[in-house]
């Protein structure tokens, strides 16, 4: 149940989770005794709510993933539009952003994030973007869109991690930000924990939903559904993710988690961006990056990742 909660929305998210409902679990003996997974592979689509894409006949390998995994039935953006909810997924805030502008005139950001915590603390990171020009690249958009009036395919505004690439305190290195081209097929290789951002035309952004969801559906499918089989054998965690809804205030997407340490079934319990960098972080034991007093979430293991702090 959750023994606390309190919002002044957007700023503050304070969250005690501590149980869930399921309709089903499962087990599996492929998990091992420090219970954390091997990798996480997280993906971020865009900008569709919860009813647009649960149930949905157009998506029907998204729904196929929730029949098999764990459904966050009540996960929220923090903000519109994009860019503030992949910056509070990577770093545990905004970073005072309120808009999609490119922000390269104002980076790099000296504050905490994942990719940082993740290498200073023996581990590896990387994060992959279709579309995007070559490894390092620092600009603002590339590619150009299938759909009349579609946004540039590769867009900077959808990859967090450029923010804090070069030199400072929690600077990252070029070769962390990597085009999806160089996502391995032996996913053994994989680092640690890895984004994937799909361009635009393959995230659900560009296009009427008629076409844009069943696209997106069908690319998941087509990219990641590998990693998904190899993961069930290989103590590793897939989790798809939305940036935002289509624009409402409840900002109320879905979010999914894969993997044979997770319980299957649907979690009821509220959860944000936060929520899910803070469980991240709790897996592998890391610092808490950002100010935001999100706690970690229980209760979905097959294996305890240990009592909030």
């Amino acid at each position: 149940m959750i023994k606390q909660f309190s919002i002044i929305f957007p700023f503050v998210y304070i969250l005690t989770l501590t149980g869930c409902s399921h309709s089903a679990q499962h087990a599996s003996s492929t998990v091992q005794s420090d219970k954390k997974p091997n990798h996480i592979v997280i993906v971020i689509e865009e900008n569709k709510g919860f009813d647009q894409i649960v149930g949905n006949p157009n998506a029907p390998y998204i729904n196929s993933l929730i029949k098999n995994g764990l459904l966050f039935t009540d996960a929220h953006g923090v903000w519109h539009p994009s860019q503030p909810n992949y910056l509070a997924l990577f770093s545990g805030s905004r970073q005072g952003v309120k808009d999609d502008h490119c922000l390269k005139k104002v980076t790099p950001y000296k504050t905490s994030n994942l990719g940082h915590e993740l290498l200073s603390n023996g581990f590896t990171f990387a994060g992959y973007s279709e579309t995007m020009p070559k490894m390092g690249f620092t600009g603002c958009g590339a590619g150009k869109s299938r759909y009349p009036n579609g946004s540039p395919l590769y867009a900077r505004k959808h990859n967090p991690w450029v923010d804090w690439q070069g030199d400072s305190p929690t600077g990252l290195p070029d070769s962390v930000n990597k085009t999806f081209k160089a996502f391995p097929s032996d996913f053994s290789k994989l680092p640690d924990v890895a984004f994937v951002v799909p361009n635009e035309d393959d995230e659900m952004h560009n296009g009427p939903d008629s076409l844009s969801i069943p696209r997106g559906d069908h690319w998941l499918k087509k990219h990641m559904s590998g990693y998904i089989k190899w993961a069930k054998n290989h103590n590793s965690l897939f989790i798809l993710t939305y940036d935002e809804d289509e624009g409402t205030k409840a900002n109320h997407m879905p979010t999914i988690f894969v993997g044979p340490m997770v319980k299957d079934g649907r979690y009821n319990k509220k959860i944000t961006h936060y929520n899910v960098l803070r469980t991240i972080e709790k897996l592998y034991g890391l610092p808490h990056a950002g100010p935001a007093n999100a706690k970690h979430i229980t209760g979905i293991w097959t294996w305890s990742a240990g009592k909030s702090k």
